[in-house]
């Protein structure tokens, strides 16, 4: 937290300098968090697919667990692409906007 008192989030295990309009197609990043472009081997903008993992956080932060699971990789990102999840009682319906705005 900064002396403002605003909380500052990061990751920059995969990290890279990338023009935000530049596409690229790294299959990079943590299972639970990866937007279903990157789990589809899409052309990505950062950006968009970044705010995506910031919803799975979110989610999880507010929620206890994360949105998205699976047995296997291959459970997890079917998941993901059809956007397949439900939200636990503990988030609350303007959280579930936020969330939905996001993910």
């Amino acid at each position: 937290m900064n002396e403002d008192g605003d909380l500052k989030i990061i990751d920059f295990g995969f990290s890279t300098c990338i023009p935000n309009n530049v596409k690229v197609r790294m299959f990079c990043g943590t299972p639970s968090y990866m937007a279903p472009e990157i789990v589809n081997k899409r052309e990505y903008c950062g950006p968009p697919a970044d705010i995506w993992a910031l919803g799975v956080l979110l989610y999880a932060i507010l929620g206890g667990s994360f949105p998205f699971t699976g047995r296997s990789d291959k459970e997890l990102y079917r998941r993901i692409t059809q956007r397949s999840f439900q939200y636990p009682n503990a988030i609350t319906n303007e959280q579930r906007k936020v969330i939905d705005s996001m993910i």
